[in-house]
C-alpha cells in the first residue's frame, strides 16, 4: 500500500463566496415568489394567450425574419469582409463606405424609408447610368411590401456588423499561416475558403452568434411596417382588450426561448469547432457541474495533481 493513499485531501474553504452565494439565493427566492404569487401579473391570463394560434402565427414569422436576415446578413456580409480586405482600394473605399453608413443608421429608419420607397421612387429600371439605356423597369410598390422590406432593412443593417465580425476573425488568422499557403502555391480563394476561414470560424462564431440573437429581438422593430410578427401581434391584441403587462410576458417568454435555443447551438457549434484544437472533446456544461459537486477520491486527486 502506498504512502499517499493515507494522505486526506482537505477541500478548500471558501467563506466569503459561500455567503455571496447564499444571499444571492435569498435574493433570487425573493424576486420568484413576488413574481409567482402576485395576482397582479394575470398568469391565468398568460397562460391562455402563450400557445394561442395567433401568437403562434407572429411567433413563426419572427423566426422566419430571424432565418433569412441570418442567411442573407452573413453571406452579404462576408462580401463586404472580403472586399475591405482586397487590395484594391475601390473595393475596400466602398465596402468601408457602406458599413459606414449603415452601422450610422438605426434600424427603424431603415425599416420606414423602405417601406416608404415606392413613394420616393416609382419605377426601378436596369440599365446603364446616365444613360437612356434600359433593359427594364417594374413597379416598386409590387415589389418592396411589408415582409420583402422587413427582410431587406433587417440585412442591410446587419450584413454591416457581420462584415466586421468576419473582419476581425479573418484578421485574426496568424499571417503566416497565408504565407505557408501562398508559398504551397495556393490560389487566393483556395487559401481563405480552406486556410484562413476555417481557423477564423472560431473567433467568429461567439461574437456572430451574439449578433444574431440581438437580431432575434430587432425583429421586434418591424412592428413600424405594421407587419403581424410577434410584437407586433402582441400589441394587437393588449390595445385591444388592456391585458398589457400579461401579454407582454408572454412576448418575453417566447423571446427568452428563442434566445435560449440559440445559445444552445452556438454552445455546440464552438464545441465542434474546438475538436481541431484539442484532442480531448470539451466536457459538457453537465460534467463540469458534476465534477464540482462530486468530490475526488484521494488517490485520484494526487493522481490528477501528479499528471499536471
Amino acid at each position: 500500500m502506498s504512502k499517499h493513499q493515507h494522505l486526506q485531501v482537505v477541500p478548500a474553504r471558501y467563506p466569503a463566496r459561500t455567503a455571496g452565494a447564499i444571499l444571492a439565493l435569498f435574493i433570487l427566492a425573493g424576486v420568484i415568489q413576488s413574481v409567482a404569487f402576485n395576482p397582479r401579473w394575470e398568469w391565468g391570463v398568460f397562460a391562455r394567450w402563450f400557445f394561442d394560434p395567433v401568437i403562434l402565427h407572429g411567433l413563426g414569422q419572427t423566426l422566419l425574419l430571424t432565418l433569412l436576415g441570418t442567411i442573407f446578413s452573413l453571406f452579404f456580409g462576408g462580401l463586404l469582409a472580403l472586399a475591405r480586405l482586397s487590395s484594391s482600394w475601390l473595393l475596400s473605399t466602398l465596402a468601408w463606405g457602406y458599413i459606414w453608413l449603415f452601422r450610422s443608421l438605426p434600424l427603424i429608419v431603415v425599416l420606414i424609408i423602405l417601406y416608404n420607397f415606392s413613394y420616393l421612387y416609382d419605377t426601378l429600371s436596369i440599365g446603364i447610368p446616365f444613360t437612356g439605356l434600359s433593359w427594364g423597369a417594374f413597379q416598386t410598390i409590387n415589389v418592396l411590401g411589408q415582409f420583402p422590406a422587413a427582410v431587406i432593412g433587417l440585412t442591410l443593417v446587419q450584413a454591416a456588423y457581420s462584415a466586421e465580425i468576419i473582419r476581425g476573425g479573418i484578421l485574426g488568422v496568424d499571417h503566416g499561416q497565408v504565407e505557408a499557403a501562398s508559398a504551397l502555391g495556393l490560389s487566393a480563394s483556395r487559401r481563405t475558403f480552406r486556410i484562413i476561414l476555417p481557423q477564423a470560424l472560431r473567433a467568429i462564431i461567439p461574437t456572430a452568434f451574439n449578433e444574431i440573437i440581438s437580431l432575434a429581438k430587432g425583429t421586434s422593430m418591424v412592428y413600424v411596417l405594421a407587419m403581424p410578427e410577434l410584437f407586433y401581434t402582441i400589441q394587437m391584441i393588449y390595445n385591444r382588450n388592456q391585458e398589457v403587462i400579461p401579454l407582454l410576458m408572454v412576448g418575453a417568454a417566447w423571446y427568452l426561448i428563442i434566445t435560449t435555443v440559440l445559445s444552445v447551438i452556438q454552445y455546440y457549434v464552438e464545441r465542434w469547432l474546438a475538436r481541431s484544437v484539442n484532442r480531448e472533446p470539451q466536457p459538457s456544461r453537465w460534467q463540469q457541474w458534476r465534477s464540482r459537486v462530486t468530490p475526488l477520491h484521494p488517490t485520484e486527486e494526487i493522481s490528477h495533481v501528479r499528471s499536471h
